[in-house]
């Protein structure tokens, strides 16, 4: 075999040890055989929540360990196919095998991705909300190239998008605004965006032309279902209506149907404008608070190094997790894990995966974060 394809095998054996190793193998096949033998037993059923959730484990198992076992023999018969075929001189074989070995990699670059989504909310749908930082106009204006970078790569993942509350800014852009974004993993992908995010660009606002950095910040949490139990005293908390804001039209009421929920104890404030109904939009705030208080206990559990989430630090110099630079050169650049991008354009038109991937990895390493100039 080639040099390449000699990589290429490599780089798969290495993902097959890393799945190995995350699913923790030979406790996962005894696992799967006591859910296979519990499956079995006609009095699992007599719980019902409970069954459903042994199936979905069991589901899951199945599917990792079968995938992974379909690894190791399609990489087996590849790599005889090309040898085979450099025996007898068959070129087609070989160019074959070799085609499929490149496809079997990339399939199994995207299972070490689907790897790092398997915390306890990651498959839930989530909530992100966009705050302006301090600078009036300018960093309004960045928040709002924020909320749209972030539909547009909801959008490009296939994810339904729902504004849930928006407030806008005194002469552009926004203050803050609150998305739903719905789909699988849509939390896991999404929970490394929380912090703040830095622009430096010319200000459109500015008559002189000048140079500008703007500030603003991204937290993400999870939907929570009704599985899990959030418990809430309602003395501790006071609940605003006021009116919905926005562009005008349909959309904007004329009576005080926006509903702002504040957790007293924690200081967690939530705001939802999204229905016409008042009593709709109580619901939903409440839904948005148990979320909230949900990732403040998964934040918790997390590791000392990570559970100090940037978005709960000043929004400004020192405390960026990215950097966004238009000019006098185009380049985006994260904090912690050093990755780059030279087309800013793209990043901000939603293509994030790369930067997603990265701080995925990171996280689930535990690694420190790398040593990163900023950008000046």
């Amino acid at each position: 075999m080639r040099s390449e394809i000699e990589n290429i095998v490599d780089e798969i054996k290495q993902a097959i040890s890393l799945l190995r190793r995350h699913l923790d193998w030979d406790q996962a096949v005894r696992r799967l055989d006591w859910l296979n033998n519990k499956a079995e037993d006609p009095s699992l059923w007599n719980d019902a929540a409970e069954a459903q959730k042994l199936m979905r484990e069991r589901q899951q198992l199945d599917d990792g360990i079968n995938g992974l076992r379909r690894f190791e023999q399609q990489l087996s018969d590849n790599i005889e196919l090309i040898e085979l075929g450099e025996e007898e001189g068959d070129a087609a074989i070989v160019a074959d095998a070799e085609q499929a070995l490149r496809e079997l990699r990339n399939e199994a670059a995207k299972k070490q991705v689907e790897a790092m989504l398997s915390g306890e909310a990651d498959q839930n749908d989530t909530y992100l909300e966009v705050h302006s930082g301090a600078g009036g106009t300018e960093s309004q204006d960045w928040a709002n190239m924020l909320l749209r970078m972030y539909t547009r790569w909801s959008e490009r993942q296939g994810y339904k998008v729902e504004l849930m509350e928006i407030q806008d800014g005194e002469e552009a852009g926004i203050k803050s605004a609150t998305l739903l974004v719905k789909g699988h993993n849509a939390y896991g992908w999404l929970k490394t965006e929380s912090g703040v995010h830095r622009l430096v660009r010319i200000s459109p606002y500015d008559s002189n032309a000048r140079r500008h950095t703007s500030f603003s910040s991204i937290w993400v949490y999870p939907v929570v279902d009704d599985s899990i139990q959030i418990d809430i005293n309602e003395s501790d908390c006071r609940i605003d209506t006021y009116r919905s804001s926005g562009a005008g039209g349909q959309h904007v009421n004329t009576t005080d149907s926006a509903v702002r929920i504040t957790h007293m104890p924690s200081g967690i404030v939530v705001q939802c404008q999204q229905e016409r109904s008042q009593h709709k939009n109580r619901a939903k705030a409440w839904d948005m608070l148990r979320a909230r208080l949900y990732e403040s206990e998964l934040k918790k559990r997390e590791d000392a190094a990570n559970a100090e989430a940037a978005s709960k630090t000043d929004i400004g110099w020192g405390h960026q997790i990215r950097s966004y630079v238009l000019q006098p050169y185009q380049l985006v650049k994260d904090m912690r894990t050093g990755v780059e991008s030279t087309a800013p354009g793209d990043v901000l038109d939603g293509e994030l995966n790369e930067f997603m991937e990265a701080a995925l990895a990171h996280r689930v390493s535990g690694g420190a974060d790398a040593v990163v100039d900023d950008l000046n």
